[in-house]
């Protein structure tokens, strides 16, 4: 049986876009759903839209989850935008600096130094950054479990045929 090469363009992109959520410098949640409409598109049928609709609404609802959960964790905790903002950005800076692992190293080191120069106390500086450190681990959970299960989604729409 040959096998449709929509469905393997359309499974490359999946997978990169799962591999996308966990590696941050890749759009993965946008990627699952590019490879949900390749899909799609070609099959052009009532039940490939309602395919991807179904994969749109799991990604939308991770998407919308990825920062209103670990928001209000991070503001239960005490931790300013502010600090959160300077992390990211001394994160761009060492992804450029040190490939590959400058990007959470950067934000470690950028959420730490904000914290301990609003706090000035290097003890509640770490409790800070420990607790960004795992709200952003938990974003990335929460849009990883969405992706998922839109390409779960997928995967049972490709093997019903």
């Amino acid at each position: 049986m040959p096998v449709d090469p929509v469905v393997i363009v359309s499974a490359v992109l999946v997978v990169v876009g799962l591999i996308g959520v966990v590696v941050p410098f890749l759009p993965g949640s946008a990627l699952v759903l590019l490879g949900v409409l390749v899909w799609a598109a070609d099959r052009c049928s009532p039940g490939g839209w309602t395919v991807l609709a179904a994969a749109g609404v799991l990604v939308l609802a991770g998407a919308v989850a990825k920062y209103a959960v670990p928001g209000r964790r991070l503001r239960d905790s005490g931790v300013a935008t502010a600090t959160l903002v300077t992390g990211a950005l001394l994160g761009v800076v060492g992804f450029f600096v040190v490939p590959v692992v400058g990007l959470p190293l950067g934000f470690v080191l950028g959420v730490y130094l904000a914290e301990l120069h609003r706090v000035a106390e290097h003890q509640r500086a770490w409790l800070a950054t420990v607790s960004a450190v795992k709200a952003v681990g938990l974003g990335m959970l929460i849009e990883f479990v969405a992706a998922l299960l839109a390409s779960a989604t997928w995967v049972v729409a490709v093997s019903l045929g």
